[in-house]
């Protein structure tokens, strides 16, 4: 909590034990140097944890943006008949051989910074442009990841674009929301050209699981900058977790709409190809069918014909695969109403398809040399963009039985530029190389083993599989009898067959949905219909304030002694709101009671801190660390019916940590009127 000033405060409890106090940190304190004027009322003394049904903001229409790190889209539903969820039209240009339901994340901008284009649009026309006057324009791909892997994430964090300008994260983010926005709008007023306009779409945003509170505070900050919401709307957007959004539609699918990995036939290539999951679940079929009974129940709660042959209480894993990210979250299947409980909290890693991508690029440099290819994206960006595209279109057709082996097309600006750069041509650099499994063709291309391709998956695909099995390995996440592989990058023959050949032998039966791909935004989709589907989460991270506690010898440390109106107090001290890997449910409420410093006080700051530890005991423990800020609006106090100045306040704030976001709402005691309550994560 932020330091309170000296000036004016006194002691104020609630309760019958007088252990916690709102007395400053003395000078020297980690706290001393900020202002909030606030006096805590014995957090101790809060009432338990409640449960409160959060209240659903009425909507005709849910409309999802599933924004990926490679390819981005949306989907939506109408609140008439939820289930019935509607792709996004077919995107102009793309790829030969790959399904145009979604488009690339790549934003153009103009060389002034004004909106282009996104997706296959942005991406061929700076293709097109001049390689001079290509160099103005602001070309940002894959750029999703860049807000989860900032330490110091703000509202003015930077991006950098394939030309190495820069421009404000946050803007980046808004064009490409506001894009798909007004896609998504367009194509709502022709299909029902009798919508209202206000009030009438419940957006949802998908978000990696593991991304921590400033990345997703940061994503609805961008929404608010598109125009999706307004701040005072703020409950028509909801931030869906990308695991979570696959669990919610995977329970809705029918058996013949999944593969099980473990019976496809060897070399099989692609997912159409292997024998779908009926037949594996025969045996489960006819076990169920004589307990009637638990079938019909499941069924009759909406969820598919997978969950009615899984028993209430079968835990299960999620594996999302993604361009950017891993995340895995292990669910709790919940009779009656086919709820799903989380067991373990979100992990995860940076194990994305662009890993791959990664090491192709480090590949070309070992070949021509790191500088070459450093000045080429910095000096041709839209060849190098041509370049990833081709490599992209080969790595799709890797697999672990492919035999024969792969071109991957140079453009010709790369040839040239090399020559020009080095005084010999690519043939050579190839001839020189170490990297003896990559040749130059006849055709005038790079040409690759399988092996080496593969090869270029396995530091990413080995993370993933690392990942899946420290998982299945904690206490909390046993007897877990399917994992689901879904994601972009689960498409890959080559991740399916590793991941298949590690965890097949353990028993664990993995299934893949047959639209992979669509799995998060079919899902988030279902999720905007019915957010509470996720009964209850698991607090990734231990959060609290800081406090003063009586000072007790013995207990506390001499260091933390702080003696005030000749009272001993402990400073410090950390008031944990909710432990990290605790089990919290959506609506459940963490009380706690503050009192303004000063009558006329306007507003009251609290630091929020937090650490990975469930058992730290003060806000200067290794780890723990200053999240965010609670702030608390106040109206102005008014005398009483005497005539006599107010009292002291008391403010009631309320916080949720069983959603997607950690949520806050405060009232004034006095008066039974809301306050305005805002947790901000990008302060820092």
């Amino acid at each position: 909590m932020l330091a309170v000033p000296e000036m004016g405060l006194q002691g104020l409890y609630i309760g019958s034990s007088p252990e916690q106090s709102p007395v400053p940190s003395p000078p020297g304190s980690p706290r001393t140097q900020e202002s909030c004027g606030i006096a805590p009322l014995t957090p101790s003394q809060s009432p338990k944890p409640e449960a409160r049904a959060p209240q659903q903001a009425p909507f005709s229409v849910v409309v999802a943006i599933d924004f990926g790190t490679t390819s981005s889209g949306y989907a939506f539903s109408f609140a008439s008949d939820p289930e019935a969820i509607h792709m996004m039209r077919k995107w102009e240009g793309g790829d030969p051989g790959v399904a145009h339901q979604k488009t690339p994340t790549c934003l153009l901008l103009t060389p002034e910074g004004a909106f282009h284009s996104f997706g296959y649009t942005a991406r061929d026309y700076y293709h097109d442009l001049d390689p001079e006057e290509a160099r103005d324009w602001l070309y940002f791909e894959k750029f999703k990841m860049k807000i989860h892997s900032a330490t110091d994430l703000t509202l003015k964090t930077q991006l950098e674009a394939v030309n190495g300008k820069k421009m404000p994260a946050l803007e980046v983010f808004a064009h490409a929301l506001r894009f798909f926005k007004e896609h998504a709008l367009q194509e709502l007023r022709e299909q029902c050209p009798l919508l209202p306009e206000k009030d009438t779409v419940r957006w949802v945003l998908t978000v990696p699981a593991i991304w921590k509170q400033p990345a997703k505070q940061f994503m609805r900050e961008a929404a608010y900058l598109a125009g999706l919401v307004s701040r005072e709307d703020a409950e028509q957007l909801l931030i869906a977790l990308e695991p979570e959004a696959a669990s919610v539609y995977c329970r809705k699918l029918r058996l013949h709409q999944l593969v099980d990995l473990s019976s496809r036939a060897p070399g099989s290539g692609r997912l159409g190809g292997r024998r779908s999951i009926d037949s594996s679940f025969r045996q489960a079929r006819e076990h169920l069918r004589r307990s009637r009974h638990s079938r019909t129940f499941l069924v009759e709660s909406g969820v598919g014909e997978l969950w009615a042959e899984l028993q209430a209480g079968d835990r299960y894993v999620v594996a999302d695969c993604g361009g950017g990210t891993v995340d895995l979250t292990v669910h709790q299947l919940e009779q009656p109403h086919g709820t799903l409980k989380e067991l373990y909290k979100a992990s995860g890693g940076p194990y994305g398809a662009v890993g791959v991508d990664l090491a192709f690029e480090q590949l070309l440099g070992r070949i021509f040399g790191e500088d070459f290819i450093a000045t080429f994206k910095r000096q041709r960006p839209a060849a190098w963009v041509d370049l990833t595209i081709a490599f992209e279109a080969r790595k799709r057709t890797a697999g672990p039985h492919r035999a024969g082996a792969l071109n991957i097309s140079l453009p010709f600006s790369f040839i040239d530029f090399y020559r020009k750069q080095r005084g010999h041509n690519v043939e050579t650099a190839l001839r020189r190389s170490s990297v003896n499994f990559v040749k130059w063709s006849s055709q005038g291309m790079l040409r690759m083993s399988c092996e080496a391709m593969n090869d270029l998956f396995q530091p990413t695909v080995s993370g993933i599989i690392q990942h899946i099995e420290a998982l299945l390995a904690r206490p909390e996440v046993q007897d877990v009898k399917l994992l689901f592989l879904v994601g972009g990058f689960a498409e890959s023959a080559v991740l399916q067959h590793a991941v298949q050949t590690a965890l097949g032998a353990r028993g664990l039966r993995v299934v893949v949905p047959h639209d992979v791909g669509l799995t998060i935004l079919k899902g988030a989709v279902l999720f905007g219909q019915a957010p509470g589907v996720v009964r209850v989460r698991r607090s990734p991270l231990t959060y609290g304030v800081g406090v003063l506690n009586r000072f007790v010898a013995g207990r506390h440390p001499p260091d933390k002694l702080l003696v005030r109106d000749g009272r001993r107090w402990c400073t410090d001290v950390f008031d944990r709101f909710v432990a990290a890997e605790q089990s919290v449910a959506l609506g459940e409420e963490v009380r706690r009671s503050y009192c303004p410093a000063r009558p006329g006080q306007r507003r009251v700051l609290i630091n929020l801190y937090c650490c990975a530890a469930e058992d730290a005991r003060f806000i200067t423990d290794p780890g723990v660390r200053k999240c965010g800020a609670l702030s608390l609006e106040l109206e102005p106090a008014h005398p009483d019916a005497t005539g006599a100045p107010p009292g002291r306040r008391e403010i009631r704030a309320a916080m949720q940590f069983g959603d997607t976001e950690i949520k806050v709402t405060a009232v004034d005691v006095s008066t039974n009127r809301s306050v305005r309550a805002a947790i901000d994560f990008l302060s820092n």
